[in-house]
Formats: structure tokens, C-alpha cells, sequence
């Protein structure tokens, strides 16, 4: 990660994601609410309907009963079947016909079929005809039981986030005038004060203005330490104040804060649609035409071959068979469980494509400060050509969040030097900072800007103190280097598995750096990995694509801020961090918890997952390409005939198969 000034606001949840998630709830609620009155509705047809022509031993008969029947499958084609009706329309009018579509086929097929049996029986006193309805009937119950268990499942992928927004209390003190006062949280605004006692869930994301304390953040960021907590601090809703009374300026609302954009992150995943999704709606539109044609050419055959009611009937058949339901379910289920599981464990999938491209990936790049390492800096050594600059140097730094300038803000407060007011910060990206101090311009840059524009320094000393792993920095004014800082961080414990976890599954890992080379190979050849250094962002950008333009599929693990380029450029990016310092607009996942050992349970559930989709694809599409062809009647001259019966029992059992199989998957 470069140094430099990363004051960085998350992008504040829009409404058409609220409308995303609302959306969602109410086709779930909608299904459920259609689902229980059609099997109300269909209780009484199935009582009073024969199946397939035979009368079961708990069915009645008595005049007008098959009125009632018709009345009542009329109320479940409008009330019922909605929702494909609706579906189905959309896909024809940009004639792309898919589940819907085959769905609300078999529907009007079974349905009118069964009104014509109504009428030759009633009216016709035809006996060589039978009605539908009870195939019907239960085909609608059926389909919306399962599409709203899909609704209840992919819901459901953000319920451990939903535990953590149960959370946040729905009242804050606040400070109106010159007393606090309690306030709903939902009413409170960016800038207004509130004050947090021991104990007490923080609201609102937020800086600490007066007080200081221990913060708990285990329940957003995973981390199960207490972190101490000062003036100019941020502290994130969610979290829990473990000691002392704190007062903090709200940062963001409610509706912008950090479980916010996680909540956010969840409606865009149920939101997109993966490759294997659109893969499974092809199907469905090869199917619709398959199904179709085979139909009407089994609708002339049998005609001239038998009569119009049998070919009707074997119709009607191959159309209920080539019903899409579990096809349907197949990837979604799959990708509601898969997006629960990682949220569980602290990966947040921002992307649904990002558990397929998975499986292509053999590079990993990785930022170093922050990632590999802590990013929990400490000076080591202070060359002080003149001591009185390093004022400056905190009046730069303290303007910036990056773990090296808290890291020397932290020493100079220790050392109870003041901090100089400076002017004008600016970031020099991949380099440092400049700003003004009483009219003279000073900057405190790497070595890389020393080499580059010819400034005077002790390289030896350099070396020297760069070869243990320091970055060094020099505060410069007038072209002279005047102070040197030497800051060092520690090596993630995780760093070590996940190259020995990547080697197993034929991957390398690459760390790219903005820090010098020396501090960079100190790292690199402790863990025996590749390594570029003295990067900037778009250096970094340029290495991916020399590695894509290999043919190699890469990852990118970063900080998520001065890694925004190199994330997005990459075939996957991840982005590691806690609470606000989540970029979360430019990755695919993002490791909540900070583990690295995240990213190997990342790739084993991508795999489950990849092989779930498929195992479901075939279940799901499979049996059509045998069942469809015997209901056809192809097999018809050695006595083998599917019924409309017999196709619905084979469309729901696979339907089952399909959902037991999308709920064992697991990391």
C-alpha cells in the first residue's frame, strides 16, 4: 500500500438498493402469501378431481362438483400463476423466451386441455377424454413452494449480517443544546454529537471527539481484541464500548454507515445474475423450443395415429415434463447457500461471477503493508539532522489515516513533540506527502523520490537500515534531506500458511509494494515469494495485466484504497480490512476479518460451490432429455408412456434433489 493520504468516505447507500432489498422481501413474502391460498384452493380439487382418470378412495363425486373444479382451477391460473404469467411476458417481449416462459407453457397447456375435457364431457357426453385439473392444481402448488423457498433462501444468504444490524440500538443520546437527550438512532444526522457509556453498543459510525476507551469490534470486523480507542479515533456502528463514556461526531447515518454498504453488498449479489444462472435460462429457452416442437409434432402424429384427445393428451404431457422448476432452482439455490456460508465466516461475496472465475485463478498478488503484514507500524530509528523538523513531519502525518504516518503520529506524541500546523497536505502518489509550512514547501518521501529527482542522501545508512525491513523516509525541504524515519511492521502469522495453502493448490503468490526494495525483499524472501517494489498504483495495474497477458488469471488481495486500480484490473479482486477501510466499490469479495486464512476457505468453497452448480445443472436439465422424448411417445411400440401424472412427479422429485443438493454444500 503507497503512503499517502487516505481520508476515504464509503459511498453512501443508494435508494435503488434499499429498493433492491425491499424488492427482494416482497417477492419472497408475495410467493409465500400465493403459495398458501393456492394450496387452500387446490385442497378441495384435489378431494373432488380424479388424477389421471382414477378415482382415489378419499375423493367425492356429486352434481356441479366438477363446476366447482373448473371455478376453482380458474381462480389458481389468474391468482396462482401470476407471477409466470408476468415472467412470461417480460421474457417474450424481448424474445428471449426461458423458465418462465416453459413454465407458463405447461400451465395454459394442462389448463386448457382441461376445459376442453370439460366441456366434450359435460356437454359432448364424450367419455374418451379426461380433465388435468388435479395435475394442474398441484403443478402451481408445487412451483410456488419452491419459488418461494428460492425467495426464503437467497433472503436468508444475509442473515448473519441482519443478526449484526439487530444490533444497533434504536435510540442514541445525543447532545441537543447543552444536554444529551435520547433520540431515535434513524434521526440522527452526519455531525451531530452523541455520547456512548460503558457497555453500550455504538449507533453510528463515527470520530471520537472527547473521552477514550476500548472498543469491542469483534461482531463487524471479527477481531476479538479490545482495541483502544482516543480523540480523532474512528469508531464503526456495531461495535461495543467496553469501558468509559466516549462522545463521537457521527461520520454517517444510518442509512450510509458501515452495515449499511454490507447490507448494500448483499442486495447487489441477489441482485446479479451469474454466467451459470444465464447458462441455466439458455437451457430453459432451448427446452421451451424442444419441448415445443416435440409437443406439436407429437399432437400431429398422435392425432392421425389415434384421435385429437390423445394427441391433446401426450401434448399436454410433453409440455408439464419439460416444466423448468428445478433448472430453475438449480444455481440460485446453490448461490443463496454459498453467500450464507461465507458471510458466516467472514467473506462477504460481492459478486457472484467472483465464485467462478475462481476456479481459473493460478496467480495471487498481494499487497504487503496491511496485508502480508500487520500495518501496525513502530519507529525503529529517528536520524534527526534537525530534531525540531519532526514537528512538521506529525503536521503532515496526522492528516493522513495510512499505518506508517499513525505509526509516526503515535512515537511523536510519545516523545511529546508538538505537532506543526501544515498547510496544503497533498498525496504524492507512490511516494509521500507534501505540504506547506511558513511558506516553505516540505515533503516526507520514500527513497524512490530522492533517486528520482536527485536529492542527496546516505544510501549505505539506507541500505543498512532498509535490509531489516524498515521503510525509510526522509522529510525534505530545498532539495535537502533533513530527517530520516525508519518505521517497521510485522509479518502476518497467516502470511506463512496462505503461501504454503496456495503451493497446494499450484498457485504462486506475488507481492506487489510501494515500499522500497530493500524492506520489500526483507519480506518476500521470509516467505519465498516473488515480489515487485517502489510501485505506484498504476505500476501495480501494469504487472497484472503483464501477468494476464501470459495467459495467467489473477487475483489481487489489497487494502482496498490505494489498490483500487489493481483490484478492479484483476480477473478476481479481494480486498482485506476492517470496518471503513473496506474499499468496498472495488472488489468482488471482501475478507471482513482480516484473516488471510479467509482467502484459502474463499477458494474451497468456491470449488463446493462450482460443483454444486453443476452437479444441479445436469439433475436439472438432464432428465428432460430422456422424458421428453418418452411422453413424445417414442418408446410407445414396446408399451413405455409417460403420463402428465407420472411428469409431474418426475418435475417435483428433481426439484427436491436439486434443493437437498444446493443445502449440503459446505466449505
Amino acid at each position: 500500500m503507497d503512503h499517502m493520504n487516505m481520508d476515504h468516505d464509503m459511498e453512501h447507500m443508494n435508494h435503488d438498493d434499499m429498493q433492491g432489498m425491499d424488492h427482494s422481501m416482497h417477492h419472497g413474502m408475495d410467493f409465500k402469501k400465493r403459495f398458501i391460498v393456492s394450496l387452500i384452493v387446490t385442497i378441495p380439487i384435489i378431494i373432488m378431481s380424479p388424477m389421471m382418470g382414477l378415482e382415489l378412495p378419499f375423493q367425492v363425486s356429486f352434481f356441479g362438483s366438477d363446476l366447482i373444479v373448473l371455478l376453482l382451477a380458474t381462480f389458481l391460473l389468474f391468482y396462482g400463476g401470476k407471477p409466470f404469467w408476468t415472467g412470461a411476458v417480460s421474457e417474450l417481449k424481448t424474445k428471449n423466451p426461458g423458465m418462465m416462459t416453459l413454465i407458463a407453457m405447461g400451465l395454459s397447456a394442462s389448463y386448457i386441455y382441461s376445459v376442453y375435457a370439460f366441456i366434450a364431457i359435460t356437454f359432448l357426453n364424450s367419455q374418451h377424454v379426461m380433465n388435468f385439473f388435479w395435475e394442474f392444481s398441484t403443478l402451481i402448488v408445487i412451483m410456488l413452494l419452491g419459488h418461494w423457498i428460492e425467495m426464503k433462501s437467497v433472503m436468508g444468504a444475509g442473515n448473519a449480517l441482519d443478526k449484526i444490524t439487530q444490533l444497533i440500538p434504536d435510540n442514541a443520546h445525543m447532545l441537543h443544546g447543552d444536554h444529551m437527550m435520547d433520540m431515535p438512532v434513524s434521526g440522527i444526522s452526519k455531525d451531530d454529537i452523541i455520547e456512548i457509556r460503558a457497555g453500550e453498543t455504538i449507533p453510528l459510525d463515527g470520530i471520537i471527539i472527547k473521552g477514550s476507551t476500548n472498543v469491542n469490534e469483534s461482531l463487524v470486523t471479527g477481531e476479538s481484541k479490545l482495541i483502544a480507542k482516543d480523540i480523532d479515533d474512528e469508531v464503526i456502528g456495531g461495535s461495543t464500548n467496553d469501558s468509559g463514556t466516549i462522545q463521537v461526531k457521527v461520520a454517517k447515518d444510518s442509512s450510509s454507515g458501515y452495515l449499511s454498504q454490507i447490507q448494500t453488498l448483499v442486495a447487489d449479489a441477489q441482485k446479479q445474475k451469474s454466467r451459470k444462472e444465464i447458462l441455466a435460462d439458455k437451457v430453459a429457452g432451448w427446452l421451451f423450443y424442444a419441448a415445443l416442437i416435440v409437443g406439436l409434432i407429437a399432437l400431429v402424429y398422435w392425432t392421425i395415429n389415434g384421435s385429437l384427445s390423445q394427441g391433446l393428451e401426450i401434448m399436454v404431457t410433453v409440455f408439464v415434463i419439460a416444466c423448468p422448476h428445478a433448472l430453475g432452482l438449480a444455481v440460485p439455490l446453490v448461490n443463496a447457500q454459498s453467500t450464507s456460508i461465507a458471510a458466516a465466516n467472514g467473506l462477504l461475496i460481492r459478486n457472484k461471477t467472483s465464485i467462478e472465475e475462481s476456479k481459473n485463478i493460478n496467480t495471487v498478488v498481494i499487497d504487503k503493508t496491511g496485508t502480508l503484514t500487520e500495518g501496525k507500524f513502530t519507529v525503529n530509528e529517528v536520524h534527526e539532522y534537525n530534531k525540531n523538523l519532526l514537528g512538521i513531519i506529525g503536521g503532515l502525518e496526522q492528516q493522513s489515516n495510512h499505518p506508517i504516518a499513525q505509526g509516526i503520529v503515535t512515537y511523536l506524541n510519545d516523545q511529546k513533540i508538538d505537532m506543526e500546523t501544515v498547510e496544503d497536505v497533498k498525496t504524492l502518489k507512490g511516494y509521500g506527502v507534501k505540504g506547506l509550512y511558513k511558506n516553505t514547501e516540505y515533503l516526507f518521501v520514500n527513497a524512490k523520490y530522492l533517486d528520482e529527482n536527485q536529492i542527496n542522501y546516505d544510501k549505505t545508512e539506507y541500505e543498512t537500515i532498509s535490509n531489516k525491513g524498515n521503510s525509510v523516509s526522509y522529510l525534505v525541504a530545498n532539495n535537502e534531506a533533513q530527517v530520516m524515519i525508519a518505521i517497521g511492521d510485522q509479518l502476518r502469522d497467516s502470511s506463512f500458511e496462505l503461501v504454503k495453502q496456495l503451493a497446494k493448490r499450484d498457485m504462486k503468490l506475488v507481492m506487489l509494494t510501494g515500499d522500497n526494495k530493500n524492506s520489500a525483499k526483507f519480506i518476500a524472501d521470509k516467505l519465498g515469494i516473488e515480489y515487485h517494489a517502489e510501485l505506484k498504483p498504476e505500476d501495480k495495474q501494469k504487472i497484472i495485466k503483464d501477468y494476464q497477458a501470459k495467459g495467467q488469471a489473477v487475483m489481487m488481495v489489497g487494502d482496498g484504497i490505494n489498490d483500487t486500480v489493481a483490484l478492479t484490473t484483476a480477473d478476481l479482486g479481494v480486498a482485506i480490512g476492517n470496518g471503513t477501510d473496506v474499499a468496498i466499490e472495488s472488489a468482488d469479495v471482501i475478507l471482513v476479518n482480516n484473516d488471510l486464512n479467509s482467502i484459502i476457505e474463499f477458494f474451497d468453497l468456491a470449488k463446493n460451490t462450482n460443483r454444486k452448480m453443476i452437479q444441479n445443472l445436469w439433475w436439472g436439465a438432464g432428465y428432460n432429455i430422456i422424458a421428453i422424448p418418452l411422453a413424445a411417445g417414442l418408446l410407445s411400440g414396446i408399451g413405455i408412456m409417460i403420463s402428465p401424472a407420472v411428469g409431474a412427479v418426475i418435475m417435483s422429485f428433481s426439484t427436491i434433489i436439486v434443493a437437498i443438493n444446493a443445502m449440503t454444500l459446505k466449505v
